[in-house]
């Protein structure tokens, strides 16, 4: 129906003022969760080539950046491990004195108000770079959910507030449930990584947590990117299993599978904004061909408009201080 000129769309675009108050999606700083790498030693402050401005950060240097996070009001941080030793069953996960263990320590004793979330994952700690226990070249699913499990009750143990489990195991989240449980953890909530794609988005991290794979890729246990009805199954057996919140990972290329989700499960959702996703704008910033803050801020708009509640991204100190400064 032609209803112009009557009818003018423009007019609740007129001025900043009126944009903002008919405008439909809001990021709030409350909404971010910022990841931190951890590396043994100390004074260790060490600069990711390929992630512009992220660190590698040892445990005594962790207090000064906790404390920054804090003030900014970014709620709460997911924690990834890098170890000097690594062997084929990942011991250094679950390790009581692992540098995750060292870390969550630290950061609560002196930020307790700070969220300390925990990847539960091998491929950091794995001397062949995958996920779980490698038996004749495959990665056996059952002999890792064991491991995962141990891992989760470490952290717990150590004081994480929130445990994730990324490994894309099947049976992952009931058994890492049923421990917490049976350990007196029922309170401590899980966010699962209930679609975690075989993405190219991954590059960065994997330098940032020294944690490629040795040998194959990890096609067998995540998910094919092509994929959109898997992911609506992958979730719905995380729910089954006892998962409080449900991530999505990568975030961009798979706005699709977030929206779907959304509108498939009322449960919290989470989205992560990955290492690959980040590098891409430094990369187009430092070129001068884009501007950082409409672009960081415009994505995770559209993050949080596909349906996200939880936005994961390297970004969340920047975008808090934006959001701040607005």
């Amino acid at each position: 129906m032609d209803n112009f000129p009557e009818l003018r769309l423009r007019r609740l675009r007129r001025t900043g003022a009126i944009r903002a108050l008919f405008r439909e999606t809001q990021i709030d700083v409350g909404d971010l969760i910022y990841p931190l790498f951890v590396v043994e030693g100390s004074r260790k402050k060490e600069e990711i080539a390929s992630m512009p401005g992220i660190f590698r950060y040892s445990v005594d240097l962790l207090p000064h950046e906790a404390e920054e996070i804090a003030k900014l009001c970014v709620p709460g941080v997911i924690l990834f491990g890098i170890t000097e030793h690594k062997d084929e069953l990942g011991s250094g996960a679950y390790n009581p004195q692992g540098v995750i263990q060292q870390a969550i320590r630290s950061i609560k004793k002196n930020n307790p108000e700070l969220i300390v979330i925990t990847d539960v994952c091998l491929c950091e700690y794995t001397s062949h770079g995958h996920c779980g226990v490698v038996i004749d070249g495959y990665v056996d699913n059952d002999q890792t959910l064991k491991l995962l499990a141990k891992t989760a009750i470490s952290y717990a143990e150590a004081g994480a507030d929130v445990i994730a489990p990324s490994d894309m195991m099947d049976g992952r989240v009931k058994i890492i449930r049923e421990s917490l449980d049976k350990n007196g953890f029922h309170l401590i909530p899980i966010i699962s990584y209930a679609a975690k794609y075989a993405s190219a988005f991954f590059g960065p991290f994997r330098e940032a947590g020294q944690s490629t794979p040795q040998f194959g890729d990890r096609r067998s246990y995540q998910m094919d990117t092509s994929n959109w009805r898997e992911a609506l199954r992958e979730v719905e057996q995380d729910i089954a299993e006892g998962a409080d919140v449900i991530m999505i990972k990568p975030a961009l290329a798979y706005l699709d599978v977030l929206r779907k989700v959304r509108d498939t499960f009322h449960y919290p959702l989470a989205a992560y904004n990955v290492s690959g996703e980040f590098a891409m704008v430094k990369a187009a910033v430092q070129k001068g061909w884009i501007d950082e803050k409409q672009t960081v801020l415009e994505i995770l708009t559209a993050i949080k408009r596909a349906g996200a509640d939880i936005i994961i991204t390297y970004h969340a100190k920047e975008a808090a201080y934006w959001l701040s400064h607005i």
